[in-house]
């Protein structure tokens, strides 16, 4: 879990790298398209079958996710990259919303005051995060960067209910791989290609090499593992992500950042650990924070 999550924000740091040189929907075409390959591979290697039974629900699943996974790039190339990566892992704070909707949503008599105290000290998180540390034109990146986060939830939500109708893991991050690709591809054909340099090829392969491995290996950490511990080893992706953001793009960390990103990775703990309590079909990857959607 410790590699992926190095593998997700070296990932990160090779997005904001290629940002300059290609859109959004670019560097998720060729994401997708490495992923698509590499999963192939490692499915005819491992003998398991990519053809499925649900293939509208992988859809949608892809819908959501690399609309998700589009406006985190957009958001990597525009904000300070601990921040952007930052605003992503809000996703556990928004599953703990969503808990607390689906329970007013039945009539629950009673909503869980510490979800709601998650939720709170989440978007306090946030508010440290946004208003110190990016400029008043970055604001609606940092808007686009949270919405990410929020669509990386409800991907992840669809993820766990292809689990539950037998889909694998290794099956659900390929169709979303393609549907990357051809997302990426819809919107490269109306933006228009950039031309490649060398240094532009390295980080574009780079960037969907980090982002296979480092799924791969989250998967392994959780089958293997134990959950909470996963999930706290997880939220290291921040402090690296804050490590290559001030080494190698001078991004600055205030006092008030950091006790955002504390407060963000503290709520979105707890949220895990309250989850794991609150749904009676808990499953060890029901822990699961999303990652790259």
């Amino acid at each position: 879990m410790v590699l992926a999550s190095l593998l997700f924000a070296t990932m990160g740091m090779c997005v904001k790298f290629a940002s300059s040189h290609y859109n959004a929907g670019e560097i998720v075409m060729y994401r997708g398209l490495i992923g698509f390959l590499g999963i192939a591979m490692i499915a005819r290697t491992r003998d398991i079958s990519l053809r499925t039974r649900v293939p509208m629900m992988h859809a949608w699943r892809a819908i959501v996710g690399v609309s998700a996974l589009t406006m985190w790039f957009y958001a990597i190339g525009h904000l300070p990259l601990a921040t952007a990566v930052t605003l992503n892992y809000m996703s556990s704070v928004w599953m703990a919303l969503f808990l607390i909707g689906g329970a007013v949503v039945v009539g629950a008599q009673r909503v869980d005051p510490r979800l709601v105290m998650t939720v709170l000290i989440g978007f306090a998180g946030v508010a440290l995060v946004l208003h110190p540390t990016i400029a008043r034109e970055q604001l609606a990146p940092g808007v686009v960067g949270l919405a990410s986060g929020m669509l990386s939830a409800l991907a992840y939500l669809q993820v766990m209910t292809l689990g539950r109708v037998g889909e694998p893991e290794i099956r659900v991050v390929f169709y979303f791989s393609c549907g990357s690709f051809l997302a990426g591809l819809g919107m490269t054909l109306v933006q228009g290609w950039s031309p490649h340099t060398p240094m532009g090829i390295v980080q574009l392969l780079t960037t969907g090499v980090t982002a296979t491995t480092a799924q791969v290996l989250m998967t392994r950490a959780y089958a293997i593992g134990k959950p909470l511990s996963n999930a706290s080893l997880q939220y290291l992706g921040i402090a690296f992500s804050s490590v290559y953001g001030v080494w190698l793009f001078h991004d600055a960390l205030t006092p008030s950042a950091l006790a955002g990103m504390a407060l963000i990775v503290g709520a979105g703990l707890a949220a895990s650990r309250l989850r794991a309590s609150t749904l009676s079909s808990s499953a060890p990857d029901t822990l699961q924070p999303p990652q790259d959607s």
